[in-house]
């Protein structure tokens, strides 16, 4: 059994060979072990592709999660030159004066030419009905901030249809590794749209002050996640993941949970689902008290499920609340996997997660949220050999 069946019979509740394993890698842990500039892996999309399989490749991790768009095919063409920083990371100067600071172990910084951050939209201003000319936002565009604005190369704003290069990463991951693993691509949610647009601060401070314009924000928001997600969907992902990171205990409680998310997250579900391709959530911290809510999104599974101290998810109440409805895929503590020394306690870890997970299936075992950094390589090479061990079904 491949790791694309595999993963497949999970999330529908049924029982593979063994249990799954599936980690999502953050950008810095790309940037640090696959062998490739920092540069290239955050702004071209063979960079990212050949970073993504290779780890996928040495980790036999069982699926792929593509969480960044594709990239513009001569994006590069408008880099004037690379510097070399301090701490080993590059920047790069744009054509146009703009400049972007790619750590050696984190996410893309950009600034303008003056040297001031990327400009947020402001909530006091902002027209929910114009939000198609946002060309003063640096970097801004399918409402994240992933690359520089550089005239003629990217097109700014929620839109209706998605850029043909969007694919280009996902079209080169397949090419790769075609139907022997399980390649998922992510959307951001309406509610995550509405923090990245106005900054978190602003953000949040407009659920209390103006909660009309927000829902007014967040009907238009979700028209462009439905794009999105169902593009991908239709060009061929075997799940799609809803990046909704900013939406536990940590930021909204409960209540605003059930009135800021639900309802729109549902649409964005209702909208795929027609294509038959499985969704699901990835929520970071504090989810308890609000696991049966995001049940209601019509959503497959969930993502993440943060242990304490970082969240409140114990694995085992999960599965009783919610695990006859939904796969889960996580739980295992991210910053002790960074803090362990030996082999023994990775081991203790993950095999915890297995022996709780496992029974009935609908399990794939991984890390709650991103791999870190620095996590060191050796660790995550003990999962899948862990899971052929304690993981199987028959």
């Amino acid at each position: 059994m491949n790791g694309k069946q595999r993963i497949a019979l999970a999330m529908q509740h049924k029982q593979p060979d063994r249990v799954p394993v599936m980690c999502q890698l953050s950008l810095g842990h790309y940037f640090l072990n696959a062998g490739l500039p920092p540069h290239r892996v955050w702004f071209t999309s063979e960079g990212f592709a050949e970073a993504m399989v290779k780890l996928q490749r040495r980790y036999r991790f069982d699926g792929i999660l593509i969480n960044i768009p594709g990239r513009p095919a001569d994006i590069l063409d408008a880099v004037a030159h690379i510097e070399r920083t301090s701490d080993g990371g590059e920047k790069l100067v744009w054509k146009n004066g703009d400049y972007t600071i790619v750590p050696p172990n984190d996410s893309a910084h950009h600034y303008a030419a003056d040297g001031s951050p990327p400009k947020r939209a402001d909530f006091a201003t902002l027209d929910p009905d114009k939000l198609d000319s946002l060309d003063d936002l640096t970097g801004y565009i399918w409402n994240t901030y992933h690359v520089p604005r550089l005239a003629g190369k990217t097109k700014l704003g929620p839109l209706s249809e998605v850029p043909e290069y969007f694919h280009r990463t996902f079209d080169l991951v397949k090419a790769a590794v075609g139907d022997e693993v399980s390649v998922h691509e992510e959307v951001f949610s309406p509610f995550t749209h509405l923090m990245e647009l106005f900054g978190y601060e602003e953000a949040l401070m407009g659920l209390m002050t103006d909660p009309a314009k927000c829902h007014a924000l967040l009907d238009r928001l979700t028209a462009a996640s439905i794009a999105l997600g169902v593009a991908q969907a239709r060009r061929g992902a075997d799940a799609v993941l809803i990046s909704s990171a900013f939406a536990g205990g940590g930021f909204i409680s409960r209540e605003m949970y059930r009135e800021f998310v639900v309802p729109y997250e549902r649409r964005l579900t209702d909208a795929i689902r027609p294509t038959g391709v499985p969704v699901y959530t990835h929520t970071c911290g504090r989810i308890g008290d609000r696991l049966e809510l995001m049940a209601e999104t019509g959503i497959d599974g969930l993502d993440t499920l943060d242990p304490p101290p970082l969240g409140n998810v114990e694995l085992a109440e999960a599965k009783r609340a919610v695990g006859g409805r939904l796969f889960i895929k996580g739980n295992m503590n991210s910053v002790a996997l960074l803090d362990y020394k030996t082999k023994e306690q990775v081991i203790a870890e993950a095999g915890e997660r297995i022996r709780i997970g496992k029974p009935g299936g609908g399990y794939i075992l991984s890390t709650a949220c991103s791999v870190a950094p620095r996590v060191e390589p050796w660790k995550l090479e003990l999962l899948t050999p862990l899971a052929e061990e304690m993981g199987r079904y028959c």
